[in-house]
C-alpha cells in the first residue's frame, strides 16, 4: 500500500536519478573542453572551434564554458547550491543554442538544439522543484526558510 512516506521517497529517488544523469553528463562536457578527457579536444582544440564561430579571443570563453559545465554539473549532481548550478547549466546551454545549434533547427541528428533544450528543461525543472532529499549537504533549516522567502 502506498503512503505519503513511500511516495516522498520515490520522488526523492527520481530527483536524484535525474540530477546524477544530467549533472554528470554536463560535467563530462566541461572536462572535454578543459582537459581533453572523455574524447574531448581540450582547451586548445575547443579554442579553435570557438574562434571559428566568432568568439575572439576564444580562451576566456572556453574557460567560462568549461567551468560552467564542470562546476554546474558537479553541483547539480550533488544537489548543492542548486540555483547557482542550474543557472550555470542553463546559461551555458543558451549560449550553445544561440551561437551553434539554433541555425540547424530542432533535430539533433542535423546538428540542432534538441539536446541543449532537454538539458535546459531538466535544469529548470530541478531549479523549480528543488533537489529532493538525497543531497550531499543540507542547509540549516534557518537558511532554507530564508531562501524560500526570497523566491
Amino acid at each position: 500500500m502506498l503512503n505519503v512516506r513511500t511516495i516522498k521517497r520515490t520522488l526523492d529517488l527520481g530527483l536524484l536519478l535525474i540530477r546524477l544523469a544530467f549533472g554528470i553528463s554536463i560535467a563530462i562536457h566541461g572536462c572535454q573542453k578543459l582537459f581533453g578527457w572523455f574524447g574531448g579536444h581540450g582547451i586548445k582544440g575547443t579554442s579553435q572551434f570557438f574562434e571559428s564561430i566568432g568568439f575572439k579571443p576564444a580562451l576566456p570563453f572556453v574557460v567560462m564554458a568549461g567551468l560552467g559545465e564542470l562546476l554546474g554539473g558537479l553541483l547539480f549532481a550533488a544537489g548543492v547550491f542548486m540555483p547557482l548550478a542550474s543557472l550555470l547549466i542553463i546559461g551555458t546551454m543558451i549560449v550553445a543554442i544561440v551561437r551553434v545549434t539554433f541555425k540547424n533547427g530542432y533535430d539533433i541528428t542535423k546538428g540542432g538544439y534538441e539536446y541543449s533544450l532537454a538539458i535546459i528543461a531538466a535544469a529548470l525543472g530541478i531549479f523549480l522543484t528543488g533537489p529532493g532529499e538525497y543531497v550531499l549537504y543540507k542547509r540549516p533549516r534557518k537558511w532554507r526558510e530564508l531562501w524560500n522567502n526570497i523566491i
